[in-house]
């Protein structure tokens, strides 16, 4: 008979290895989420480029004027 001093058994059994693993895994993830410049970046590159088309256009159907233009462009650009 075995008392409790095989893999399973105790406190730290497989069970809590297990737990450990995930959350190992999860915080992982989420380090790597939070790391990485690329998400971040190509979503404010979109969003700005997106922008700078519309104040292009309004340009274009003179909604603004070329200093009206220009002010909005530096803007966008801080």
């Amino acid at each position: 008979m075995m008392n409790g001093g095989g893999m399973g058994g105790g406190f730290f059994g497989t069970g809590f290895l297990f737990v450990l693993i995930v959350i190992a895994i999860i915080a992982i993830f989420i380090w790597m989420m939070r790391s990485n410049p690329k998400n971040e970046s190509h979503h404010s590159n979109q969003n700005s480029n997106q922008a700078l088309n519309v104040l292009k256009e309004r340009l274009a159907k003179g909604d603004i004027t070329e200093e009206e233009y220009d002010r909005l462009k530096r803007k966008l650009d801080q």
